[in-house]
């Protein structure tokens, strides 16, 4: 096997810089851990960017990919199959009841939103009001509609149509709707933001406005959901149906898999030619995405999000008591995030170096995305760890 640093020279000299790596080479996970080439053992708490919900190598996902990738690799979507029925069947069933389009990634899942928004919408509307500290995506269309300027530098022109109003600002949102106005798109939470959740009753006016403007509402559900939350999706724990819903990362247990629902009076105006995905909804994302589902209710995996989620919570609350370093805590089931009074990065380095991985977003907020099997025993480990080095 090779070295962590024989890994990374290979890198430098043949795969294009554009991500900030650490100089860890991970070869092997199991549950919430992973080892790197030279054996070292880390607790994940942020696995996959929050694809790993199920952690590294789930079991039934690994046998249930093994078992169809020797059966049917890919198949076009000119043509039926019955995994992918199957995987928008079950996703129906446990949301609002909507029909799917499927995809590879977050960014495909959102762009199919605002098409179906600009396909759906009279004449003359097109424009989709989104929020500031949002992410979507990295296509033109979903950065467009990604509310952040360090997102946009050097991209301009971006996609016309995009109107940005402060997050949880009711009066912003009311003053930005005008007759060209065709949809509200948000993250129920938003994940790259800093974890931040919505003020009480917010979503449910966002509703109530869409409703009464004739709009589409969009949840971007594609960190929240299925079962992040200790719910399905983030939106029934807010009690709040959207006109189309856009999930990935978890989806399909860590495969690449996407998908957009849409409700069933809204799905047909994204007619044929006007919009696809080859490898969308693929034999192989489809079988993952079905034992996904699977899992989760067989081992109660709901319940031991919200479980696991109070113990982190509670833990941090207690350890804020002695420090004014934590500004504030917030989060649902296994989605926290943890203000600080200061920059984040160099607690994200003292956690790795003493194995553990998190996660630093928008400067100062560390963001724990840990798998909703977590035990209390790995999850105790890695939160000392967490601890002292945001103690020392």
């Amino acid at each position: 096997m090779l070295s962590s640093q024989e890994i990374i020279s290979t890198y430098n000299k043949y795969v294009i810089g554009n991500y900030t790596r650490y100089p860890v080479a991970i070869v092997r996970g199991e549950k919430a851990e992973v080892w790197d080439a030279e054996g070292r053992r880390y607790i994940d708490f942020f696995p996959g960017w929050g694809c790993g919900l199920l952690g590294h190598c789930p079991q039934p996902i690994v046998e249930a990919v093994q078992k169809q990738v020797a059966r049917l690799i890919h198949v076009p979507n000119t043509w039926y199959t019955e995994q992918q029925g199957e995987w928008a069947k079950k996703l129906s069933e446990r949301s609002f009841g909507g029909q799917a389009f499927f995809c590879n990634s977050g960014a495909e899942a959102n762009e199919a939103a605002i098409k179906l928004v600009r396909l759906h919408s009279p004449k003359g509307k097109y424009k989709i009001i989104t929020f500031q500290g949002s992410f979507h995506g990295r296509t033109m269309g979903a950065v467009s509609a990604t509310a952040q300027p360090k997102y946009h530098t050097g991209l301009e022109p971006l996609l016309a149509g995009f109107t940005y109003v402060p997050y949880g600002d009711i009066n912003a949102v009311q003053n930005a709707i005008d007759d060209e106005t065709a949809a509200i798109m948000i993250e129920p939470i938003q994940g790259e933001g800093g974890v931040r959740t919505p003020p009480e009753g917010f979503l449910q006016t966002l509703r109530q406005l869409c409703d009464s403007h004739k709009l589409l509402l969009i949840f971007d559900e594609v960190q929240t959901g299925c079962g992040r939350t200790g719910n399905w999706f983030a939106y029934q724990y807010y009690n709040v149906e959207p006109d189309i819903m856009t999930l990935a990362k978890a989806v399909a247990g860590g495969l690449a898999g996407a998908a957009m629902l849409a409700r069933r009076e809204v799905a047909p105006s994204l007619r044929p030619g006007m919009h696809a995905s080859t490898y969308g909804g693929n034999p192989i994302a489809a079988a993952a995405g079905i034992a996904t589902i699977d899992m989760i209710e067989k081992e109660n995996l709901l319940q031991n999000a919200t479980k696991i989620g109070e113990l982190f919570i509670s833990t941090l609350k207690e350890f804020k008591n002695e420090t004014d370093l934590i500004q504030e805590i917030r989060g649902c089931g296994v989605m926290i995030g943890i203000e600080l009074a200061a920059e984040g990065t160099q607690y994200v380095k003292a956690c790795m170096d003493n194995g553990l991985l998190i996660n630093c977003t928008h400067n100062n907020v560390l963001r724990l995305l840990p798998p909703m099997n977590l035990d209390e025993k790995t999850a105790t480990e890695g939160l000392e760890i967490l601890i002292d080095a945001l103690r020392k």
